[in-house]
C-alpha cells in the first residue's frame, strides 16, 4: 500500500513540475510516463481519470499548501493574508490555474468540498469575520476571495498597470478591514 501511495505521490510531484516548467497542456500521460518511468497503464491504475485526475490531486495537495500559507499568514492580519494569498498564486501559477482557474471536478462550497478546500476558505473567513459587522461573513469572504482572484488573474494577463499593483493590495485591505456595521 505504502509503494502505491508513493507512486501516486511521485506521478503528482512530476506533473506539478512539468506544469509549472511548461504549463497544464504539456502534462500529457504519455509525458509523464517518460518522465518517472513509469507505463501509462500504471499512471492510468493510479488515475483512471487520466490527466484531469491527476490535475485534482495536484490541486487538493496545493490547497493543503495554501491553506498552511494563510495559516501562518493570519498574524499579519489581513494584509498578510493578501499579501501570501497573491504570493501564493505568483510562486506557483500553475498549480493556482489547477486548484482555482481550470476545468475541475473539485466541488466547492457544497456539503462534498473535501476538508483541505473547506480550510483554505475557512483561513480567509478567519480574517473577514472581525471585520464584518452584522454583514453574514460568509459571502463578504466570497466577495473577499473573488477580488483577490480577480486581481490575481487580471495581473497574470497583463491586464492592469503593473505600476499600480501594491495599491491595488493596500485598496483591498482597507476596503475590507474597513468594520462594516
Amino acid at each position: 500500500m505504502r509503494d502505491r501511495t508513493e507512486r501516486a505521490q511521485r506521478i503528482v510531484a512530476a506533473a506539478r513540475e512539468l506544469a509549472e516548467a511548461e504549463g497544464w497542456d504539456a502534462v500529457t500521460t504519455r509525458k509523464l510516463a517518460a518522465l518517472i518511468e513509469y507505463s501509462q497503464p500504471v499512471l492510468y491504475s493510479h488515475f483512471p481519470g487520466g490527466k484531469d485526475a491527476i490535475m485534482a490531486a495536484a490541486a487538493l495537495e496545493g490547497f493543503a499548501e495554501l491553506a498552511a500559507v494563510l495559516a501562518e499568514a493570519r498574524r499579519g492580519g489581513l494584509a498578510g493574508v493578501v499579501r501570501a494569498y497573491v504570493g501564493f498564486a505568483d510562486a506557483k501559477p500553475a498549480l493556482y490555474d489547477a486548484m482555482f482557474t481550470l476545468a475541475s471536478e473539485l466541488p466547492f462550497a457544497r456539503d462534498e468540498t473535501p476538508e483541505v478546500m473547506k480550510a483554505n476558505f475557512a483561513e480567509l473567513l478567519a480574517v473577514i469575520e472581525p471585520v464584518a459587522g452584522r454583514q453574514d461573513a460568509g459571502p463578504l469572504t466570497e466577495v473577499f476571495w473573488s477580488t483577490l482572484h480577480g486581481l490575481v488573474t487580471l495581473d497574470r494577463g497583463r491586464r492592469l498597470s503593473p505600476a499600480h499593483r501594491d495599491e491595488r493590495l493596500a485598496l483591498v485591505v482597507a476596503r475590507f478591514g474597513a468594520r462594516a456595521d
